[in-house]
């Protein structure tokens, strides 16, 4: 038997089928996952490219009506493109951050824009009007309810930006009491050759700009990371004051941010006045506070009276630098002027002060602060305190100051200021080292106390003027201690010998509106005492007509005399001061005086007695008169005893030569009183003690001794 070869049978066996059913292996995932995102992207492209088309090809002016009922929504206001309307592409700002920047942006032009202003405004029916604008809006933020314009771009603009007396802004879109879920938001903005009206009903600004965007390279700020925006030339009002100046400031985008730092720096007139700023307004659209380094000057300082509301004197020249500080507190303004320094004609002034505004626990506004001077010429304030000059009136011939005080703008401010003046310059003598509280409050002026030194001595005086009445009500109280004869007449040839220190007392009270008609009017007491020392014996000889004495003083020179004192008082009754007690002592002769002055009519009359204490050869001494004005002393021998002697001298010529000189010869007082000083002195010291004068609604203080010692302490 044959068994059949099993290899032929396998040689021809069929190959082995794949498994089929749930054992088959699937295809890569990667190959899935690649070929649904090439789909995905085709499917971005094909639609990109189709929205990219049809933006291209669109007609947007079909789209006007819908984009301004959008824009009123947004805003609440009227908004219209007159003109053409475009919709392109842009990439972001360089300035933004991240990836952001790459992401497209829709550019939105479109011609002849008008965006309107609320009701209320009165700067015109429309906030903008533009012949182009152009903005680049970014998508992504549409997600979260934002509007951002990464870029917006205006051609010829004319904006009206306005705040009303009740603090309400046109500039402002969102109704606070209708909030809206979307919010715009503008990155950057530049424009040429546009228009801007500014007004602020609260600071009585009104303001009408050209205006021009700056380039990079002009664009630097007054610090660091602060940049200007755009260039102007501007006129309008500030007050009551008109307004021409030009300038940079921060970008119309800055002056609308919240809670921005605006730069601006500007030089303009103000009425007659040159102004310039540099430096920082924060909050613009709603200021909140500055800060600004200002120069300021004019011809007068009454030329600031339309910019300021506060009343200064008419002065000569003046400018003053300094940093002013304003900030908002619960919508009232403080301003502080610090550290500024200037100068009214050859005077010098530095300090700081600060004005505040008028508020319920402030009836008026007020203005404080500490000023200092190291010389201060009278002639450059004078005026402010009727200091100045008697007036130039035709036919006027009288010495007293008639400068009229203007207390119907009194009431415009009060005032609490501290002043130091190294020297004070007048026609009358220096004073040195000023110090004095000026108060203003309700119409009442004050200097309380006013310490000056003056000819080495110290001089201290307490001074109301009461402007709530007319005429006004005054009143001094003053004391002078150790005031040296010598210096107090230093351009008197015949006294650069004389000694002697004057220490005086006195209390006036006066009605007028000038230093003239208070005087004039004014009761009071004045007492004074030369203290011991030497006198010029040429005056006395002078004085008492001793001719050989006074010859040889002349030739020889001024030789001093012993002063046993000098002193005396006066009572002043309605402007008129009549000589109480006066007397000059020396060792060889005594001056009495009596009679009076008027001080309304500036009339003199004087009598003046020499006596002599010892033998006098070729003596016409004789009572002497004080007559005539202020302005024109007529000063003399009495004719009648002097001609007497004169006669008497003659007779006795024709009967003996020698005995001709009998009657020249003055034999003087042998039972002179040694204690006719003391007794003078203590009568007028009681006059001194407590000078009398009546009071006033609002009076004077009396000088106190802590009040003499002050100046003292402090020098």
């Amino acid at each position: 038997m044959t068994e059949a070869p099993t290899a032929t049978a396998d040689s021809h066996a069929a190959p082995p089928r794949p498994p089929s059913g749930p054992d088959r292996p699937d295809r890569p995932l990667w190959r899935l996952v690649l070929r649904a995102a090439l789909w995905v992207l085709a499917t971005i492209v094909l639609l990109t490219a189709a929205l990219l088309i049809a933006v291209a090809t669109v007609d947007w002016n079909v789209a006007r009506p819908w984009i301004s009922r959008k824009v009123v929504d947004l805003t609440g206001r009227e908004f219209a493109i007159g003109g053409n309307l475009r919709v392109g592409y842009t990439l972001g700002l360089p300035t933004e951050p991240g990836w952001q920047r790459y992401v497209p942006r829709l550019r939105i032009t479109g011609d002849n824009v008008r965006f309107a202003n609320p009701s209320w405004a009165s700067t015109g029916p429309n906030l903008l009007t533009a012949r182009h604008v152009s903005v680049a809006l970014h998508p992504l933020p549409l997600l979260d309810h934002r509007v951002v314009l990464s870029d917006l771009v205006m051609e010829s603009p004319m904006l009206a930006l306005e705040r009303d007396a009740q603090g309400r802004r046109s500039w402002r879109l969102r109704d606070p009491d209708r909030p809206s879920p979307w919010r715009l938001e503008v990155l950057h903005s530049s424009f040429s050759n546009g228009d801007l009206v500014y007004v602020n009903r609260l600071l009585e600004l009104d303001l009408k700009a050209k205006v021009a965007s700056l380039d990079d390279a002009n664009a630097k700020g007054p610090a660091t990371g602060q940049r200007f925006g755009l260039q102007f030339n501007a006129t309008g009002t500030y007050r009551k004051a008109s307004v021409n100046g030009s300038g940079k400031a921060g970008s119309l985008l800055a002056f609308t941010a919240e809670h921005s730092a605006f730069p601006i720096q500007a030089q303009a007139m103000l009425g007659k006045n040159k102004a310039s700023i540099d430096g920082i307004v924060n909050d613009p659209r709603a200021p909140a506070g500055l800060d600004l380094q200002l120069t300021l000057g004019g011809d007068s300082m009454s030329d600031l009276y339309p910019v300021t509301g506060v009343l200064l004197p008419q002065t000569p020249a003046y400018e003053t630098r300094g940093r002013l500080i304003g900030a908002k507190t619960d919508g009232i303004w403080l301003w502080t002027y610090e550290k500024f320094t200037g100068r009214v004609g050859a005077s010098d002034l530095s300090g700081t002060a600060e004005y505040l505004p008028r508020q319920p626990n402030l009836p008026r506004p007020l203005l404080r602060g500490t000023i200092t001077s190291q010389q201060l010429r009278l002639a450059d304030l004078g005026p402010s305190v009727g200091a100045g000059a008697a007036s130039k009136k035709t036919g006027r011939d009288k010495l007293l100051p008639d400068k009229q005080f203007r207390t119907e703008q009194w009431g415009a401010l009060d005032a609490d200021i501290t002043f130091k003046g190294k020297k004070i310059i007048s026609n009358f003598a220096a004073l040195q080292d000023v110090d004095t509280v000026i108060r203003m409050q309700d119409r009442v002026l004050g200097l309380a106390p006013l310490n000056f030194g003056l000819a080495g001595g110290k001089v201290t005086t307490n001074i109301s003027l009461d402007g709530r009445r007319q005429p006004i009500a005054a009143q001094i109280k003053l004391a002078a201690r150790q005031v040296k004869v010598r210096e107090l007449f230093p351009k008197l040839k015949s006294m650069q010998g004389s000694f002697g220190e004057i220490n005086g007392d006195a209390a006036l009270t006066g009605h007028g509106n000038s230093i003239a008609t208070m005087l004039g009017t004014s009761n009071g007491e004045i007492g004074a005492v030369v203290s011991e020392g030497a006198v010029s014996k040429f005056i006395l000889e002078a004085a008492g007509l001793n001719i050989a004495n006074a010859v040889f003083a002349k030739v020889f020179g001024d030789k001093p005399v012993h002063l046993n004192c000098m002193l005396g008082d006066m009572v002043v009754n309605n402007g008129r001061a009549d000589v109480r007690r006066f007397m000059l002592d020396t060792d060889d002769t005594r001056v009495d005086v009596t009679g009076g002055v008027d001080l309304g009519r500036e009339q003199l009359d004087l009598d003046v007695r020499p006596r002599a204490k010892g033998v006098r050869i070729f003596s016409l001494r004789t009572p002497l008169y004080a007559k005539g004005t202020f302005a024109h002393p007529d000063i003399g021998p009495y004719k009648g005893p002097l001609a007497l002697k004169a006669a008497a001298a003659g007779a006795l010529a024709l009967l003996a030569p020698a005995a001709a000189v009998l009657p020249l010869v003055s034999m003087g007082d042998k039972n002179d009183n040694a204690d006719d000083c003391a007794l003078v002195m203590a009568k007028t010291a009681q006059t001194r003690a407590q000078p009398h004068s009546e009071p006033t609604a609002a009076p004077a203080k009396p000088v106190t001794q802590g009040d003499m010692k002050k100046p003292q302490q402090e020098n």
